[in-house]
C-alpha cells in the first residue's frame, strides 16, 4: 500500500493558498543490496549477488552511455537521458563549454533525467496504485491534529486547552 500524507499550500498570494493536497510518503530508498536480495526473492535462479552485480554494471553503463547523449530505455521502467542546464549568451561566440558547473562556463550542470515508460507511465501507475493513511494522516483526519499555517509545523489539538504549535 502507497501511503498518503497531506501538504497545506502556504504561499501567500498563490491562487491555492491555504488548501490542502495529498502527497505520498515515501520510505526511506533502497540500495542495490536491498534491492538485488528482493529481486532473488522472485523465484529466480539467480543468486542476490549475481543479481547485485548485473545491477551495478547496469547502473555504470547506462551513465556512461547518457554522457554519450544515447538514451537508454529500460522497458515498462524508464529513459534515461541527459540534459543540461545552460546560462544564456548574447551571441556564439560567448558559449563556453570549458569547465562545464564553473561560473565561466555556459554550462551550469549535466544532469540525468528519467521518463517513464511502459507499465510505469502516469496512468498505468494511477490505475495500479493502492492508497492509504499514513499515520500523521490518520491524526489530522481524526481531528488530533491540524495543519498549520507555518511551512513544516502542524498543531496538536488538546483536549480544551488551547492548541500547541509544535515543528
Amino acid at each position: 500500500m502507497l501511503k498518503v500524507n497531506f501538504y497545506k499550500n502556504k504561499k501567500q498570494g498563490h491562487k491555492n493558498y491555504g488548501k490542502i493536497y495529498v502527497r505520498a510518503e515515501n520510505a526511506k530508498p533502497i540500495g542495490i543490496d536491498e534491492l538485488a536480495e528482493h529481486m532473488a526473492e522472485h523465484d529466480t535462479p539467480f543468486s542476490s549477488g549475481t543479481i547485485k552485480g548485473i545491477l551495478n554494471d547496469a547502473a555504470k553503463c547506462i551513465r556512461e552511455l547518457a554522457l554519450l547523449g544515447q538514451p537508454v530505455k529500460l522497458d515498462n521502467l524508464a529513459i534515461f537521458k541527459v540534459a543540461i542546464t545552460s546560462r544564456p549568451q548574447n551571441d556564439l561566440e560567448s558559449v563556453n563549454l570549458a569547465n562545464p558547473g564553473s561560473e565561466t562556463s555556459s554550462v551550469k550542470a549535466v544532469r540525468l533525467l528519467c521518463q517513464t515508460t511502459g507499465r510505469t507511465a502516469r496512468a498505468e501507475m494511477t490505475d495500479d496504485a493502492f492508497l492509504g493513511y499514513s499515520s500523521l494522516a490518520k491524526r489530522i483526519k481524526a481531528g488530533e491534529l491540524v495543519l498549520s499555517d507555518v511551512k513544516g509545523e502542524y498543531v496538536i489539538v488538546p483536549e480544551e486547552e488551547e492548541p500547541t504549535v509544535n515543528p
